[in-house]
């Protein structure tokens, strides 16, 4: 039996109430099933600092697409949720709070700022968890996990203990990325690159000449940060460089400074570029730290972590980096040994949380050791075992993994996982364990420290896809769902946390921890640009959702999007979603309708006309389509096939067609095949849509039928040999040619739809006049026929007669029957008259000569362009009233 729905489509008025029937039901749980087949997505956790935005939206709209459409498929899918304790961004907010009340975060102490922490992440973190449940997301919510639970806490000590004992995690001193804003080393994934406009600055040193700078020889460079001279221990130049061969051995004076430092040859300098000569500063530059070590260079750091100059910068320490590049710069114009200043573009490294420049500084740093933990990730994509989505992304993956260096993973922050490293307060050992060791192995006293650094937050991410399973214990989860299918993520995030991902998963499971990684592009916005804060260009998810649904969001975003690529939020894309939830609810109300008070027999399907096997077969050819589609991972296009068959061909043609056998009581038999067809089409189309849109198929799947208490458990529908009818397809689709063709011809003359014609086909072939006699009932409605004859010859049809040609004949319309003459013929007699006066005021402005000698040449032009325009209408009016006659 089925139900009514409501007469208008609301969403606001059933998403909410849906949700809650899945949650009741548990259809988002999976348990254990060694009978069922497995597919496991885990979801890239989001922040507990987030606000849904559109980029969330998107990423979630098509995971939540695999695992509807995977779970209607029959997979035991389970889909991890979870949320990031995202260690910067969480320490900001918490840091900025505090001093909204007043409050330093230092006088308040570790202790009592993880206190704090955690009362924030309890009020604000599950925020954006409520907000994805918004959208429908279909996660095990039961399964929920956070970076730092116990259980993740536990894998993460896990890891750093066995590395650090395997020697792949090690604590030294080298060149890293610090963010003097956050205090905090960052890696070089969070490290982003952005034009700006600078200077280059060439600078003179003066070569040393017994002891002493020469007044006379000098050796001139350029640099784009000129403070960092106050570090430099030495100058660069090309062995193979036959300029600069008289310096091999030999010292420049450093400025400033006030030293000798020396001439060193280095391949790493190009030859090319300006003057082929290279300062170096070991400890504030990357490159020029490895130009160091290969030459035993002194490193001298001149900075604070706040970017002032420090104790070794002399009269400068105490200034911002930038005041005294400005310093320096005039006293080394004083000096005489500025050459010149040009501008600059160059690319700048910035922390892509707070947008501060960094600057590359040595430190004591914790590290792993990437050489040879990044192999089985390189061979893993090589061969084929994961799979990149689209193919093109390997480029990126192998740019990164080829040029990869060891992972700096220390944080100077107090919210994370804190390094499980200890050191003896007596004789400085270092001891690395899962909990605070009672006794030092090397002296025997027991005062221990803990590094008070904590660990990159991607550490605990990279770990994501197993110790959400359970994992370092090993659970039944952990057997039955690893290794996962699929990774669906922005290709933003490939370095930080694909490829972690990756090696974490071979390092500690020993396998793979996905089949294969769906890469998205960003939203942006209706002109093309990123969204952003600063633009003030966001749309928010939520509000989206209250106007429209969040079926239609759905819908907006997966409509056209392919992988990898960038897509453009418009208004009317939201619109046009909106519309075809519309068209979906208005056309299953119509067949609800039709349904009341009447029992659909089984035997109905034994008297199927042409239009209903035409239908079926479409909808059959549409099932197999879209299923290959949705195995590629090709959901923009699968939405679109299965958007145009139900607003094309199942609206706009198939319920028009059998509207005539649904208002026929009389050929009971022909009303109940057109309705069990309009059941069955609907139901199959419902679940091929349900994946994308799971509100509104849920909604009138349970209307329209009552052996299934969900959608989101119906089998997805499978192509079956039985309902494909090739011939009753071609049969009907060549009547949709007709109907077209004479719809186009009625639409150029002007027709009213209300002014019904005399359709007569003809054909000399005798299956196509079949085919038009049993499609007569529906037929002449759709091509507005006041009558429909089907014959062999033209006999009986005048010359005037306006026809369509098709496969295998031609339909003809008396022209009498589209024109009312009497009337065409006055309007055609009152467009001559007017066409008339045109030609003769255009033809007199050209006569003039007045006109033609003092207008402007284009108006001269437009009005020779206007009677020739005139005078051929003309031909065509007198032409139309001579057939008339």
């Amino acid at each position: 039996m089925s139900k009514e729905i409501a007469k208008n489509y609301d969403p606001r008025q059933m998403e909410d109430r849906i949700y809650q029937k899945w949650l009741d039901g548990k259809y988002f749980h999976a348990e254990v099933d060694p009978d069922k087949k497995p597919f496991t997505i885990v979801i890239p956790p989001p922040n507990i600092t987030g606000q849904l935005h559109m980029g969330h939206a998107l990423d979630n709209t098509m995971q939540d697409i695999l695992i509807r459409f995977k779970r209607m498929q029959g997979y035991n899918t389970l889909w991890q949720p979870g949320t990031d304790h995202a260690s910067i961004a969480t320490e900001v907010k918490i840091i900025e709070k505090l001093k909204e009340e007043g409050i330093d975060k230092e006088s308040l102490g570790r202790e009592g700022f993880l206190e704090r922490a955690w009362a924030w992440k309890k009020e604000y973190g599950g925020r954006i968890i409520q907000q994805l449940k918004k959208l429908g997301s279909s996660c095990d919510w039961d399964r929920e996990r956070f970076t730092m639970d116990e259980g993740c806490n536990k894998a993460v000590t896990e890891v750093f203990c066995k590395m650090y004992e395997k020697g792949w995690i090690y604590k030294g001193s080298r060149i890293i990325n610090w963010c003097p804003v956050c205090n905090t080393s960052i890696s070089d994934a969070e490290v982003e690159y952005e034009e700006q406009q600078g200077h280059l600055w060439h600078i003179k040193y003066p070569l040393v000449e017994d002891g002493k700078p020469s007044e006379t020889e000098f050796l001139t460079f350029a640099t784009t940060r000129p403070e960092t001279m106050l570090g430099d221990t030495a100058v660069a130049v090309n062995p193979d460089d036959e300029r600069y061969t008289y310096l091999h051995g030999r010292q420049v004076w450093l400025p400033i400074v006030e030293k000798a430092i020396p001439v060193v040859t280095d391949t790493y300098v190009d030859m090319e570029f300006g003057t082929g000569v290279v300062k170096i500063t070991p400890a504030h530059d990357p490159n020029d730290f490895e130009v160091g070590k290969r030459h035993n260079l002194p490193e001298v750091n001149i900075m604070n972590d706040d970017a002032t100059i420090n104790e070794n910068g002399g009269k400068y320490a105490g200034m911002d980096r930038y005041e005294a590049r400005a310093a320096i710069v005039k006293e080394l114009e004083e000096k005489g040994l500025l050459v010149k200043i040009e501008d600059y573009a160059h690319n700048v490294g910035t922390h892509d949380r707070c947008k501060t420049t960094i600057e590359p500084l040595i430190k004591k740093q914790w590290f792993v050791k990437m050489d040879e933990l990044i192999k089985p990730a390189v061979k893993a994509v090589k061969e084929g075992e994961i799979r990149l989505v689209p193919p093109r992304m390997e480029k990126t993956y192998f740019n990164w993994t080829d040029n990869i260096r060891d992972w700096c993973i220390s944080r100077q922050l107090w919210w994370g996982h804190r390094i499980p490293a200890y050191y003896c307060s007596d004789c400085g050992e270092i001891v690395v364990a899962a909990a605070k060791p009672e006794v030092c192995p090397k002296c025997g006293k027991s005062h221990f420290e803990q590094d008070p650094d904590t660990l990159d937050t991607w550490f605990s991410s990279a770990l994501w896809p197993f110790s959400t399973l359970g994992w370092p214990e090993k659970t039944k989860e952990l057997e039955y769902f690893y290794p996962t299918n699929v990774l669906v993520t922005g290709y933003d995030i490939i370095f930080f946390w694909v490829i972690r991902m990756i090696f974490s998963g071979y390092e500690q499971m020993g396998e793979k921890p996905f089949d294969t990684v769906l890469f998205h592009g960003l939203v942006r916005d209706e002109q093309g640009r990123k969204m952003s804060k600063s633009l003030g260009n966001g749309i928010d998810p939520l509000e989206v959702i209250e106007q429209y649904g969040a079926d239609a969001l759905r819908l907006m975003l997966i409509t056209g999007n392919a992988p990898g690529n960038d897509m453009r939020f418009t208004e009317a894309k939201i619109t046009s979603s909106r519309n075809f939830a519309n068209k979906v609810w208005n056309a299953s109300r119509f067949i609800l309708m039709n349904m009341e008070g009447k029992t659909i027999r089984e035997d109905a399907k034994e008297h199927l006309e042409d239009a209903d096997k035409w239908i079926l077969s479409k909808l059959n050819t549409l099932i197999g389509d879209v299923t290959e589609n949705m195995e590629k991972y090709e959901m923009g296009i699968a939405v679109q096939k299965v958007y145009d068959f139900i607003w094309e061909e199942f609206c706009d043609w198939y319920i028009e067609m059998v509207k005539p056998r649904l208002y026929n009581s009389d050929n009971e038999s022909s009303q109940q095949a057109a309705l069990w067809t309009l059941r069955y089409v609907l139901c199959e189309a419902l679940r091929l849509l349900h994946p994308f849109m799971p509100f509104i198929t849920e909604e009138i799947f349970c209307a329209v039928q009552s052996e299934e208490e969900t959608i989101m458990i119906s089998p997805w529908p499978v192509v079956k040999s039985e309902l494909a009818f090739s011939d009753e397809e071609a049969a009907v689709e060549l009547m949709k040619e007709a109907v077209r063709g004479i719809r186009n011809v009625r639409t150029s003359m002007n027709v009213a739809p209300s002014r019904k014609a005399v359709v007569i086909v003809v054909s000399e072939n005798g299956q196509v006049r079949d085919t038009f006699e049993k499609g007569r009932l529906f037929f002449a409605p759709l091509a507005y026929a006041s009558e429909v004859r089907i014959q062999s010859d033209k006999a009986g049809i005048s010359d005037d007669a306006v026809s369509v040609v098709i496969n295998g004949g031609v339909i003809y319309l008396p022209f009498e029957d589209l024109v009312d003459l009497a009337a065409e013929k006055a309007r055609l007699e009152g467009e001559e008259k007017k066409l008339l006066s045109e030609i003769a005021r255009a033809e007199g402005m050209l006569k003039n000569e007045r006109f033609i000698s003092k207008a402007p040449a284009a108006k001269v032009q437009e009005e020779k362009d206007k009677l020739a325009k005139y005078t051929q209408m003309l031909t065509q009016v007198k032409e139309r009233l001579a057939q008339m006659k």
